[in-house]
């Protein structure tokens, strides 16, 4: 093969297209660094919008669980607050204070007798009880 020299002409006009070139050049990479600082940038606002949007998403459903339950909570004690009202107004009459003193107490009346019989149902428990030893 033959090796041939061939001399660039130095005149304004290929110092014009190489100083256009470079230029060109210099403005492709200015613009891939840009484009790929962009991107990452969108990349981490993303993962972070996610990241927050999920933990969000779990914080939000521990407290509907937590609601829940203080839910429950508070139908529990309105229900026993009912019922405290109830015996409160019970223990207001005189006839239901003596006749639980007298069941519960054994307090009697002169001239008065009391006999305990033992429910069914305490005989029932008890022969349950014998029977598990």
């Amino acid at each position: 093969m033959l090796k041939r020299n061939i001399a660039s002409m130095e005149n304004a006009y290929i110092q014009n297209q190489k100083v256009k070139e470079k230029v060109i050049a210099k403005r492709r990479k200015l613009l891939f660094r840009r484009l790929a600082l962009f991107t990452v940038i969108a990349g981490v606002i993303t993962y972070i919008m996610i990241s927050t949007y999920i933990t969000r998403n779990h914080q939000l459903e521990a407290k509907k669980a937590e609601k829940e339950k203080l839910d429950h909570t508070v139908a529990a004690i309105n229900k026993q607050q009912a019922l405290l009202k109830n015996q409160i107004v019970k223990l207001n009459d005189n006839d239901y204070i003596a006749k639980l003193a007298r069941s519960e107490y054994f307090l009697s009346e002169k001239g008065e007798i009391i006999f305990n019989i033992p429910d069914s149902n305490s005989k029932k428990k008890n022969k349950q009880e014998d029977v598990s030893y």
